[in-house]
């Protein structure tokens, strides 16, 4: 399990291992740091008190115990549980079973890769019925969630507030930058999910004309301090990609309070 400070893997400032003992032990380990990690805010109405953790705790607990329980083990590697500042990646050596198709995965159906590792968790009360687990998560998040390769399946789950340790700005703060902030820049903020290349944000927005979304849409974000490049010291790469920074990210969860 690794915990970053930056929105890539560039700045590690955690690192904890939980191998060399009984998956089970392993599983509780894990679980119980992500319980730590996941903060709950309160927000008190006139009418009641709010509770939201940053992520949904049933949908967390399930795509965890997958990792572990459907994890390819032949590989050698290890489930991956990264914390960003936005966001959780939960990361499983294997694809998919060949006899299994994507449609029928987010179907629920079921087929262990480990059986005799699923019946150990199922005795001792780990798992609770087969193939409960993905519907529980696709309730909290969808399918977007999920991305399969050849080799790897990840499960991201985005914070469902931003609580940066940097960042001290109130929220009166946040909807002050906010007003600032051009509706071109707001548009793009709001569609802005992970890292998406320029023809992807300009389908995502509906627009055509290249030059009018770099100056008045992309140009501004960037400079605004909304938007950076993943490659930064080569700006016309063709692999260039987009994504929001912490001060992007407080807008984008500030119009979605507004909204």
């Amino acid at each position: 399990m690794a915990k970053y400070s930056s929105l890539d893997r560039c700045d590690l400032i955690e690192n904890n291992e939980y191998g060399y003992c009984s998956l089970i032990k392993a599983t509780k380990s894990v679980l119980a740091k992500l319980d730590i990690e996941n903060k709950v805010a309160a927000a008190i109405t006139p009418m009641e008190r709010i509770e939201t953790p940053l992520w949904n705790k049933v949908a967390l607990r399930e795509a965890v115990i997958n990792a572990i329980v459907h994890n390819d083990y032949s590989f050698e590697v290890p489930p991956k549980f990264e914390i960003f500042p936005d966001r959780l990646e939960i990361t499983s050596a294997g694809r998919l079973p060949e006899s299994l198709s994507e449609e029928e995965f987010f179907n629920g159906i079921s087929i262990p890769r480990n059986k005799e590792l699923m019946r150990i968790y199922r005795d001792v009360e780990l798992v609770e019925s087969l193939g409960s687990g993905i519907p529980r998560i696709l309730r909290a998040y969808g399918e977007d969630c999920f991305k399969f390769t050849d080799n790897f399946i990840r499960i991201t789950f985005p914070k469902s507030i931003y609580n940066h340790a940097s960042d001290h700005a109130s929220d009166h703060a946040s909807d002050h930058a906010s007003d600032h902030a051009s509706l071109q820049v707001k548009k793009l903020v709001s569609v802005l999910v992970e890292e998406k290349g320029r023809s992807e944000l300009q389908e995502l927005l509906s627009i055509k004309n290249r030059d009018y979304f770099r100056t008045d849409y992309l140009a501004p974000a960037i400079n605004d301090g909304y938007v950076e490049l993943t490659i930064p010291d080569k700006p016309n790469s063709q692999n260039q990609k987009y994504r929001l920074t912490v001060k992007g990210l407080a807008l984008k969860e500030t119009l979605k309070r507004k909204e």
